[in-house]
């Protein structure tokens, strides 16, 4: 019986060996490359891999990501492992094309940070990424024989705002594009800033490599540009201080222009309205296959904002969208089936890959197959299912409000009190963190982390609703809509949604007593404000000292069922350190703060007749 074990995991290690063996020779083996540049109509060259079909006995279509990352391996005899955006899609056979955009790795120019659209190109000077793709395009269909005359466009996260940008402007033979977790709106939700709170901790270490400059094409820009190692982000950015102290000689130094365009553009100014390219979306025709996951920490926004943008501007569009349980390109993985304390019950990567993204490609590329996926594809977290909506939001949800109370309750009914709040002081020297762990890097698993780590806090008021005595299923914009004082002229905000889930569902072990244990506290979704742009991204406002504001906070959708016995728990807070910058509670220009302008806050968050702070839910009926 040994024996014969032995030989069968000997057989299955030399299959798997195989196997793998095989997968990293197929691209050269059914491949050919090539390595040329393409001039753009302003005579800047940009570095281009092509990678043709071996078998010429058909014409194939294009399929394109634009990267800022880097398209090496460089070199004709220097092949990839695994080409295009699924191993599916290789086996399919395209013809797959990779550029540096301009200003990155091996393209000549200057790179812009998320380059503006210019809708009214006047001379062979304006450029942007939509007439860069243009010009690929036209030298491609041009050069390389055997196309079938159409291609699409596809990436995740930077890539993704290329593929977007292709939209805009697109030239004819683009026939599919599907945006992946877009950079949308850096200033609003996407990853350099939150509703105009900087995200501090993300940023410095992306730009500590990103925004590194060059002196013309490199295939690598070699080491970082400073040694920010640590085991606790929390305490080296406590130590760092200020944000002004990130330009100094340890650090930035003013070396790192995207760094220094951030810090000077510390409001929803032209600078950052020009790279809003949602405003652009407007009569789009092209099939799109909007990408995103619900736990997406850099790009959320991008995704849901952009389908958004293409609903409402192109009455005509041919438009889709699909959110899954995954974090920022998960769904690119081979195996997602789990996250944090989720387990999802499938391989969810592998159920995109298969039924939408080669669907997409292959049908409206290549005329194969068929495409009957609903306008939106999402997985409802809470019950682990797949759901299939004619739009969204869906059409059948209604806004039910729970209202912040006494007592740290959270209920259906407004309080009728008078004068009735909760108060807490929140001090810049001591901020709440975002999570539990130590860690050097980001905790990844944040956006689902159980939190009672900060329940428990002074600072951090508490809402909780009686259990439920049924399944509450939510499918779209979440709004906080708080009602408070401050004792100085700023603070942040941050609202948490949680998902107040028995223990026995989490840890499911046997044996124990769970009358003992507490009940876990998942996030399911949680944003930030910086309070001077409540009314106005562009023109930011002081709070008068003691005076009630109201501020309105919109939390990215969701789809997700808390299921009977499970309660909703609300947490409010103004610290969320050091994902988000410390705002010094002083109305003024943050990258410009020193250490004695940071002042602690005694914040007021009321909750009775008059002043009905309250999370409003959109419950799919």
């Amino acid at each position: 019986m040994k024996f014969k074990l032995l030989v069968l995991l000997c057989i299955t290690a030399l299959f798997a060996r195989a196997q793998k063996n095989n997968r990293s020779t197929f691209v050269k083996e059914n491949y050919s490359k090539i390595d040329t540049t393409i001039t753009m109509r302003d005579g800047i060259k940009l570095y281009t891999i092509i990678y043709i079909p071996r078998d010429q006995s058909q014409k194939y279509p294009f399929l394109i990501e634009r990267t800022p990352y880097s398209v090496s391996p460089y070199g004709k005899n220097n092949y990839a492992v695994r080409i295009g955006p699924n191993e599916a899609l290789m086996r399919e056979k395209y013809i797959f094309v990779y550029q540096d955009v301009r200003g990155r790795y091996m393209s000549e120019g200057r790179n812009k940070e998320v380059t503006p659209y210019i809708p009214n190109k006047k001379s062979d000077k304006d450029v942007d990424e939509s007439s860069d793709t243009y010009d690929t395009m036209d030298w491609l269909l041009k050069n390389i024989k055997n196309n079938n005359g159409r291609a699409g466009l596809y990436g995740i996260s930077y890539p993704g705002f290329y593929a977007t940008a292709s939209l805009p402007g697109a030239h004819p033979s683009i026939k599919a594009v599907s945006p992946q977790a877009p950079v949308t709106d850096e200033f609003i939700g996407d990853d350099a800033n939150h509703n105009g709170a900087f995200f501090l901790m993300d940023n410095f270490d992306f730009m500590n490599y990103f925004g590194k400059e060059r002196n013309g094409p490199v295939e690598d820009y070699g080491s970082s540009m400073f040694d920010a190692s640590r085991k606790d982000a929390y305490k080296f950015f406590l130590h760092l201080g200020p944000i002004k102290n990130t330009q100094s000689e340890k650090y930035f130094n003013h070396r790192s222009y995207i760094w220094n365009e951030y810090l000077a553009h510390n409001t929803y100014d032209d600078y950052w309205q020009k790279r809003n390219i949602r405003q652009y979306l407007k009569n789009i025709k092209i099939p799109t296959l909007v990408v995103g996951g619900w736990f997406d920490a850099e790009d959320l926004f991008g995704s849901l904002h952009t389908y958004e943008a293409i609903e409402k501007q192109s009455p005509e569009n041919n438009n889709y969208l699909m959110m899954g349980p995954w974090t920022h390109g998960a769904w690119a993985r081979n195996e997602w089936s789990k996250f944090g304390s989720y387990d999802f019950g499938s391989n969810t990567s592998q159920y995109f890959q298969d039924s939408l993204q080669t669907k997409f490609f292959n049908y409206f590329l290549k005329d194969e197959g068929s495409w009957d996926a609903s306008e939106a594809t999402v997985f409802e977290t809470g019950t682990n299912r797949w759901r299939h909506f004619k739009q969204w939001p869906p059409e059948n949800i209604s806004q039910v409000s729970y209202y912040l109370s006494q007592n740290k309750k959270l209920s259906a009914q407004k309080n009728n009190n008078k004068n009735s709040f909760d108060e807490y002081i929140n001090d810049p020297a001591n901020p709440v963190p975002y999570t539990a762990k130590i860690q050097a890097r980001r905790n990844n698993e944040y956006m689902v982390e159980d939190q009672r780590f900060t329940a428990s806090r002074n600072d951090v008021l508490v809402y909780e609703s009686p259990a439920l005595p049924a399944d509450v299923t939510i499918a779209g914009d979440i709004l906080a809509d708080l009602f408070t004082s401050i004792s100085t002229t700023d603070a942040d905000f941050i609202v948490k949604l949680i998902d107040v889930v028995p223990p026995e569902e989490i840890y499911e072990k046997e044996g124990v007593d769970y009358s003992l244990s507490s009940y876990f506290q998942r996030l399911v979704r949680a944003e930030v404000m910086r309070g001077k742009f409540r009314n106005d991204y562009v023109h930011p406002q002081p709070f008068i000292p003691g005076e009630i504001t109201e501020v309105k906070i919109h939390l990215n959708d969701i789809c997700h069922t808390f299921k009977k016995g499970h309660k909703i728990m609300v947490q409010v807070q103004s610290s969320w350190f050091p994902l988000v910058d410390m705002n010094p509670q002083k109305f003024m220009r943050i990258p410009a703060a020193n250490e004695n302008d940071f002042q602690k806050s005694t914040i007021r968050i009321y909750h009775d007749a008059d002043h009905p702070s309250r999370i409003v839910l959109p419950v799919l009926q």
